[in-house]
């Protein structure tokens, strides 16, 4: 039997996302988003209304960084998304984050977020962003043995829609492009 719910946002799983910017006089801001994804081999993107104060400086930069939220960070994260840049210009600082301009973008790199997504602008379209992926950076303590990303190391979170909470990811499953095999 299931149940029927109509129309709801329930994507399983959805990252916490860290969007970063700096405003026209270079002060740098960020939100907490759930909407966004893979577009294409070097595209995000990235859906926020016209309101918030990240997508009004996206329009100045042309540049954002994405960040993952992690469990260690998730408090500082949800302020992120509760609290407007409009009303609260210091908010990465009282979340106690601090940021690095990105070499690649004009956008800040949020030093306690340990991998980060450089992005620059190419296209609006209504409220999706379309960003190019100029460098993804990751902070040495998050690398495995060979050098790449360990996900039990970095320890992202996703948003829970149906029940509004933040869930930390748990076990490897299966081999990706393998575990299939078995049904050729």
């Amino acid at each position: 039997m299931r149940k029927d719910f109509g129309v709801k946002t329930w994507m399983y799983p959805l990252p916490v996302l860290i969007i970063g910017t700096y405003d026209e006089e270079g002060n740098a801001n960020a939100m907490n988003a759930a909407w966004g994804c893979i577009y294409n081999d070097d595209l995000v993107e990235i859906c926020l209304s016209a309101g918030h104060k990240t997508t009004k400086n996206i329009k100045v930069s042309n540049a954002f960084t994405i960040s993952f939220a992690t469990r260690r960070t998730a408090a500082a994260c949800d302020y992120l998304g509760i609290e407007s840049g409009n009303r609260v210009p210091d908010k990465l600082a009282r979340a106690g984050f601090t940021t690095t301009k990105s070499a690649y973008v004009n956008a800040p790199v949020i030093n306690e977020l340990p991998l980060t997504m450089e992005c620059e602008l190419v296209e609006i379209r209504g409220e999706n962003l379309v960003g190019r992926i100029r460098n993804v950076s990751a902070d040495e303590s998050i690398l495995d043995e060979d050098g790449c990303v360990d996900y039990r190391k970095l320890d992202p979170i996703t948003f829970d829609a149906a029940a509004n909470q933040y869930v930390a990811l748990g076990d490897v499953v299966a081999r990706a492009f393998n575990a299939g095999k078995k049904f050729k």
